[in-house]
């Protein structure tokens, strides 16, 4: 009797477990032990600096500064980043970065001082590598910092020509290879400091080690990051700058208590400085990461669908301290990616965890951004009239949503007040809207959801043939059209590829936008291929933000469409040219630009009337080499 008790108890438990498995409850648990998994060990966490590295989850913080030795302005570097926004002192150009933070390497220059610092992380022991390449007329001074970030509790304290560190069941000895000088610096934690005339090592362990044993390390490291690379043969150089400029922006973030990659550390400093996330930017750096950090793609798509949970959508943008816009969303991709993931590594919890979330966010496109004109149903991008932004409830906020903030394709068009929208039915997010539609049906069907199911695919099929009544068949491409004159947009622009993403256009049509347009050399397809304008726009000359300039993302929306249909030189034209554009700039800068200069190839800001900067070091740039990589499968 006590046996058949125990068999039904433990089958009672097992039945539990098995509910509780496939509850939104358990995927949610899945995800947080997921993120305690990846918030762990040495790397460049804090998003203040590039010269900071973080031990997690304790939080003991190891920041390097330096101090120039002449009478000049800037006499110290503390923070530091990959910047091109904004004038700043130091230059930091990018070396190797594993993920786990195991090897890393940054070139700096500042102040007539050119230095690499190199780290390499074992077990809870961190070592750091300086080496003065150029010195300046007056030797300069380098110092290191010990202390506790994000208020976590530990202590710090300086013992003689070392520094002591503990935090929860560690303790570290923080010792150098160089004898220490008296400097007082603006410092407000334990350092040590030294002049940079030679190579110093440091060593963040239990025992110190000699200058010989931490360039052992270090090169152990740099051999191990290396052979990492040679899965892609000829193609390391395109996977490395991908790797790269999503490993350098990879952050952890107190406030969500999470691992995931803003597109820039700039960008964080402009949203308040600690974190931004953009909606479709975010979202499409899941592709790249999902090569081979799975863990990385899958924080990407959830940390950014998160915002659904307070505005029922995924707005343009999400930053600490609850600083959003509440009033306008963004390219709705997020269904498309997290689809792709799914198909890539089959976790159904990912889905399951998500796919409410993406539901509400689709219906809120219904909701608030739906307009019929006769008897057809289109999709207009809008902003509503809500605070605090100063965009919001105008053209502006309007424009923002498109994702494309300045593009001609809104020239001329009205914002009605009433609606809250453009009057201008669109030919890019309908194609995106029927994507979503799609592959959020397709989920439906792997989580058993019949009637979620139904309801997508009737929505994708009304969308579709509103889709079809955009179609222009003079010009041979799809166009934008305006919904209060009826007036055809005549401005052309890669969103009008995008029917091709949930395989609207036949492929009769798909063949004269390709041919007509996409491999027009007066269109799309110059020297650098698809920019934002065709080249015969007079817009393109003035290579400002999306008038002209070529964007990665809008390559990368085209691309999956190209896949859809037999249109293999259009795939290989596009993906290689994107990938000789990542390769120029990484070889000559290190450089992976937020966008590019559509005539000179690289990331020359416009001469006047700019609408906005670009950034160095922005992950989705790397999308140039993510399709070349994909078309290449590989």
């Amino acid at each position: 009797m006590k046996r058949v008790k125990i068999f039904f108890t433990a089958l009672a438990c097992l039945v539990g477990y098995v509910a509780i498995a496939q509850s939104p409850l358990a995927d949610s648990l899945i995800y947080r032990q997921m993120q305690r998994q990846m918030a762990r060990g040495w790397n460049t966490w804090n998003t203040h600096s590039l010269l900071s590295h973080v031990w997690l989850p304790e939080g003991l913080t190891i920041n390097l500064w330096f101090k120039s030795g002449g009478l000049t302005p800037n006499r110290y570097l503390h923070e530091s980043y990959f910047h091109a926004g904004q004038p700043r002192p130091e230059k930091m150009t990018a070396g190797y970065h594993a993920y786990d933070g195991s090897y890393t390497e940054l070139f700096l220059q500042w102040e007539g001082l050119e230095a690499r610092v190199e780290t390499a992380s074992e077990g809870t022991s961190l070592y750091i590598l300086v080496t003065p390449i150029k010195l300046p007329k007056i030797t300069p001074y380098f110092a290191v910092e010990a202390g506790m970030i994000w208020n976590r509790p530990g202590f710090t304290q300086r013992k003689g020509n070392q520094l002591e560190a503990k935090a929860g069941k560690n303790t570290w000895i923080i010792a150098a290879t160089a004898p220490t000088v008296i400097d007082f610096l603006p410092l407000t934690a334990p350092y040590l400091s030294f002049r940079l005339g030679e190579p110093i090592g440091i060593s963040v362990s239990n025992l110190p080690k000699t200058l010989p044993e931490i360039k052992q390390v270090i090169a152990q490291k740099r051999i191990a990051f290396e052979k990492s690379l040679d899965k892609y043969g000829e193609d390391k150089e395109t996977y490395l700058a991908i790797q790269s400029v999503l490993a350098w922006n990879v952050i952890y973030d107190p406030e969500r208590q999470a691992v995931f990659a803003p597109v820039s550390r700039h960008w964080n400093t402009t949203f308040g400085g600690h974190y931004v996330l953009f909606d479709w930017d975010t979202y499409l750096s899941a592709l790249m990461a999902a090569r081979d950090y799975k863990q990385l793609a899958y924080a990407q798509v959830v940390e950014v669908s998160l915002s659904i949970d307070d505005w029922g959508m995924v707005p343009n943008y999400r930053a600490a301290h609850g600083l959003g816009s509440p009033d306008r969303s963004q390219p709705p991709v997020g269904a498309l990616v997290v689809y792709e993931l799914y198909k890539q590594y089959k976790d159904t919890w990912l889905i399951s965890l998500l796919f409410d979330r993406l539901l509400r966010w689709n219906r809120w496109w219904i909701k608030h951004r739906h307009k019929v004109v006769g008897d057809v149903s289109y999709l207009c991008w809008g902003s509503d009239n809500l605070p605090p932004d100063e965009a919001a409830h105008s053209w502006q906020g309007a424009a923002y949503e498109s994702g494309m903030d300045n593009s001609p394709m809104f020239d001329g068009v009205p914002f009605n007040k009433q609606t809250n929208l453009m009057e201008q039915a669109d030919v890019g997010l309908i194609s995106l809207y029927v994507a979503d539609c799609q592959a959020l049906a397709a989920m439906a069907n792997i989580l058993h959801r019949p009637q979620e199911e139904r309801e997508l695919m009737e929505r994708a099929a009304v969308f579709s043939k509103a889709l079809q009544t955009l179609w222009n068949d003079h010009e041979g491409i799809f166009l934008n059209r305006r919904t209060d004159t009826g007036k055809w947009n005549y401005r052309l622009s890669p969103t009008l590829f995008y029917p091709l993403i949930g395989k609207v256009a036949t492929q009769e049509q798909a063949e004269r936008m390709v041919k007509e347009h996409l491999l027009n050399p007066e269109t799309f397809a110059g020297k650098w291929m698809l920019p934002s304008v065709p080249q015969n726009d007079p817009a393109f000359t003035e290579q400002s933000y999306w008038r002209g300039r070529i964007w990665a993302p809008l390559h990368a929306l085209v691309y999956i469409g190209l896949r859809n249909y037999h249109l293999a030189e259009a795939r290989q034209r596009l993906t290689q040219n994107a990938n000789e554009l990542l390769l120029k700039n990484w070889r000559e800068s290190r450089s992976v630009y937020e966008n590019y200069h559509a005539i000179n190839g690289d990331g020359t800001p416009c001469a006047r009337n700019c609408f906005g900067g670009g950034d160095r070091f922005y992950h989705w740039g790397g999308l140039l080499g993510h399709i070349y990589l994909w078309e290449k499968g590989k």
